[in-house]
């Protein structure tokens, strides 16, 4: 067993489970112009990538269309937190099987020859979140929520 969520993944996250005390269920429906989400659209979006993770965890295989839970019914912020929550646990089990040295070893499949050790497919997960948070700062300004110091501060 290795520490990596609770070390690393589990701040990351914190991010996620912060927004959702900013947000209302309301403001899920919100959605910008054009060809764009509506917030909890986009949440439900970030939770699919998580479970893609986690899938990839488990198989060794990162497969772009599976997804580890189905999303909420209906969008709700009770319902997001409780589905964060599944997508953690589910992400936390995958990853607690692996020894602190078997998270080194390259065996994960990324496609087109790129094979990456489960510590290294950590940090790309890592930075598809923050990249989500990047589109998220943005419904939040359009909104006019102030997520507050904790998030400015997160997002820079």
């Amino acid at each position: 067993m290795n520490s990596l969520f609770e070390e690393e993944i589990r701040g990351h996250h914190s991010m996620r489970d912060h927004l959702l005390t900013v947000v209302s269920d309301a403001d899920l429906a919100y959605k910008p112009p054009g060809r764009n989400p509506t917030l909890g659209e986009l949440l439900v979006e970030l939770g699919d990538i998580q479970g893609v993770y986690t899938h990839s965890f488990e198989t060794f295989t990162l497969d772009w269309t599976h997804r580890q839970l189905p999303p909420p019914d209906p969008i709700t912020i009770d319902t997001l937190r409780a589905w964060f929550e599944a997508q953690d646990d589910a992400m936390k089990q995958a990853l607690d099987r692996f020894t602190p040295e078997e998270l080194q070893v390259e065996r994960i499949d990324r496609g087109h020859g790129f094979v990456a050790s489960p510590f290294v497919q950590h940090e790309i997960y890592r930075e598809a979140v923050y990249i989500f948070y990047g589109k998220l700062s943005v419904y939040l300004k359009a909104l006019e929520r102030d997520a507050g110091e904790q998030w400015a501060a997160w997002v820079g």
